[in-house]
Formats: structure tokens, sequence, C-alpha cells
């Protein structure tokens, strides 16, 4: 992002399976914590695979304080109890003028599943006169954004990113675009999904789920485990950030998008190099700036190592850590690179590379002189940190985070610091 106006982090909000709130979030994380249990949401009884990174204490309404938690559904919830976190945890109090503007984009994956998951329920079991008025009303995949800008009584625009799981990536960039653009000095940005009887069925269906924890990069990984949360930052206009005295998580350096439409499911590495290239010149960095990836890792033999290809093209033997906070998570889906955000802002701001949980023996495939941070969480000196987010179809995102003390300038060394 080359123009006047830059954007930085101020306010982070998540609720997850390994803590609410962004310091309980961090903890998790450098901890190695695993989300993943049994599912308790849907009785999965009659699949061969039993595991979710489910969000078993959440209870939206002591978290949320304007919505009336009954008239919408917890893909909703989750976003708007996230925005909230988000919000004071910026400590930002909005004026009237600032509401005008101030929006909400939000990334999903499968919207308010549970809800059709629960009329599919109703059908089957008494036909479609016993459908719910209440749940057909949870259905519609703007409630996300909506729950948000309700929330927050915020009149700027209000948008659901649909593009599966790197929609969380594609919702920052957009927001930043508003910002850049000067059309907003403050946006929420980030993603939500939730645990849910259709997505565990599909992936199932695929093969792409795992016959147990979810295990990236480790030679004997076979595919992810369905989660759920809401993750969500508050990006601002730096002068406005800095006129309210705002502390500066980190700063948004810039994004890079491709759609390739390569596969439907099969990721292309050549088409993942080139986004990291478009989000590198986009942010005004060098490959070797890059001190830290977080990766999209999701734990699918294919996957993992078309990710390592592609970030081989663009690192060459100078490869940068990489880790997958999904081996603590599990995949939820359209809020898995809101996650990855979050990690990589607070592994700038505490100084520390997060883990790759799970780790038995790295995939030789991989070659010599990848990191995957497999030891646990580490402390490192983290300036730049790049964050994946890919999709079915090639819908690839990819998000730039650096140190704000660092942004003049960030770029330019070509060697890895």
């Amino acid at each position: 992002m080359s123009g006047a106006r830059r954007v930085v982090v101020t306010g982070l909000g998540c609720v997850s399976s390994i803590g609410t709130g962004v310091e309980a979030f961090t903890a998790g994380i450098k901890a190695g914590r695993s989300g993943v249990s049994e599912i308790r949401s849907f009785d999965s009884g009659d699949f061969p695979a039993h595991l979710a990174g489910e969000v078993t204490d959440f209870d939206p309404a002591s978290l949320v304080r304007v919505i009336d938690v009954d008239s919408w559904g917890r893909t909703a919830h989750f976003a708007a109890a996230a925005a909230r976190l988000a919000v004071e945890d910026s400590g930002i109090e909005f004026t009237e003028a600032t509401r005008a503007t101030t929006g909400a984009i939000i990334g999903t994956t499968n919207g308010e599943a549970p809800s059709v998951d629960a009329l599919t329920r109703q059908w089957l079991d008494g036909g479609p006169s016993t459908l719910s008025a209440d749940n057909v009303r949870k259905i519609p995949a703007g409630n996300i954004a909506a729950a948000v800008s309700v929330e927050l009584d915020l009149h700027g625009e209000t948008v659901v990113i649909p593009t599966a799981c790197s929609a969380a990536n594609y919702a920052i960039g957009s927001a930043a675009d508003k910002i850049i653009a000067g059309e907003s000095e403050v946006m929420l940005a980030g993603g939500a999904d939730s645990v849910n009887r259709f997505t565990h069925a599909g992936f199932l269906s695929l093969g792409a789920v795992a016959d147990g924890v979810p295990r990236p990069f480790d030679r004997d990984r076979t595919g992810i485990v369905t989660a759920e949360g809401g993750a969500v930052l508050l990006l601002e206009e730096l002068g406005h950030a800095l006129r309210r005295g705002a502390h500066i998580h980190a700063e948004l350096l810039g994004y890079g998008l491709s759609c390739d439409a390569h596969h439907i499911v099969h990721p292309d590495a050549e088409s993942i190099a080139e986004c990291i290239r478009r989000a590198h010149a986009n942010s005004g960095i060098e490959a070797g700036d890059v001190d830290y990836v977080c990766a999209h890792g999701t734990g699918t033999p294919t996957n993992d190592i078309t990710e390592i290809t592609a970030t081989r093209l663009v690192f060459g033997d100078d490869h940068p850590p990489i880790s997958s906070i999904k081996s603590m998570l599990g995949h939820t889906m359209g809020a898995a690179s809101g996650f990855g955000a979050i990690a990589c802002c607070k592994a700038i701001e505490d100084s520390f590379l997060p883990p790759t949980s799970n780790l038995s023996t790295v995939d030789p495939a991989f070659g010599d002189g990848i990191d995957v941070v497999g030891s646990g969480a580490r402390p490192a000196d983290v300036r730049v940190a790049q964050n994946h987010g890919f999709a079915f179809g090639g819908n690839n995102a990819i998000t730039i985070f650096g140190a704000y003390r660092d942004r003049e300038p960030v770029g330019g060394g070509g060697e890895r610091r």
C-alpha cells in the first residue's frame, strides 16, 4: 500500500476454542493449547470422525450488549462478540461522524449453516409445515456482518464476503481499501463460522478430514478438523489512531489476491506464489523482509506440500519460519485467516513465533531448510509477518503485517533480519 493513508491495527477481538479475547487466545497459542475435542453440537455417531474445534464455553449474551441473541444465528453471535471485543481492546469511542462511515466486512465459508441443519432436521422429521420461521430468518449470510453493525451501531459499508477459507483475508484487504481511499477512518474486518453437520459431512465426503487431531506439516498428516469461532480486527487510519492516542498492535502493510480457478479443490503452487509476490509488491517489501509466515496449513496431504512448494518458489533457500495455528484451533473456515491475522499481530508485538503442534516427523518431501516451529513457541524478532488464506476454486488471499516502529522503511533490505 503505497498511498499516503496508512492502516494500522488498533483492536483485536476473538472467540476461539483455545480462548476468548486476545490475551487468552495469545496465551493459548504460546502454550500450544489444543481446542480440539469430541463434537457436542450435533450427533456425529454415524460419521467415522468425531472431533472438532468447538467453542464449548461460548455464551454470546455475556459478550454482546445490544443484539438480541435469540434473533441471530451462532455465526452472527461469533462475529458480533469478536467485534465487540476488538472495539474494547482498541479503546475507541465512536463519534456520530465516525459511526457514519465505519462499517463491518466479515468473511465466511458456510454462513449460518447450523440454522440450515436445524431446518433440514425439522423437514425430515415433520415435513415443511414444521419449519421454524425463526430459523428461516437467521439463515441469510448477510446477517453475519449485519450483527456486527447492529451491535456497534455502525452505519458504514456492511458486507459479507463468502470466499470460503480465505474470506477473512479478503475482508481485511477490502476494509483497508476503504480506509486508504478516504471513505472511512475506521473499519471492522475478519471472519466467522460455526461447526455444523453439513460442513463436517462435506469434508468427510472429500476424504479431507483427519483420522485424529490435525497434524499440519507432519509426514503422517491425514486432513483437517472442522472448527469454529470469530476473529475481528479493528483497522484504523494511522493519523486517526495517533490523534486519539491508540495502542497500535501492528500495521497492515498490504495484501495480495488471486483467483486462478485451476481446480475446484486442488490448490496451485504457481498461483499461490504469484499471490505472495503481489502481496509483497503491494506492501512495499521484498521476500527477504518476511520474518514469519502464518501458513494456511490445513494438514491435508495436498495442501501442505503445495503451500511449501509455493513459498519455496518465492523465498528459495532463505525460507522464513512457517507454522500452522490450525494445529491447535482446527480449521475455522472463513475465520481462519482472521485468526491468522491476529496471531501475526501478536507475534510482531510480543516477539515470538507461534508453534505447529502435534508434530512428530516433518514431511521429508518438503526438503531441507524448512522451519515449521514444531518444538513449541519460541522468542523471535518478528518485524514482518505474512498471513495465508487459500480456498477452493483457487481463491487465494495473503495479508502482510509489520511492526509499526519499522515502517520508515519496512522493506528493501532483501535479507532476513
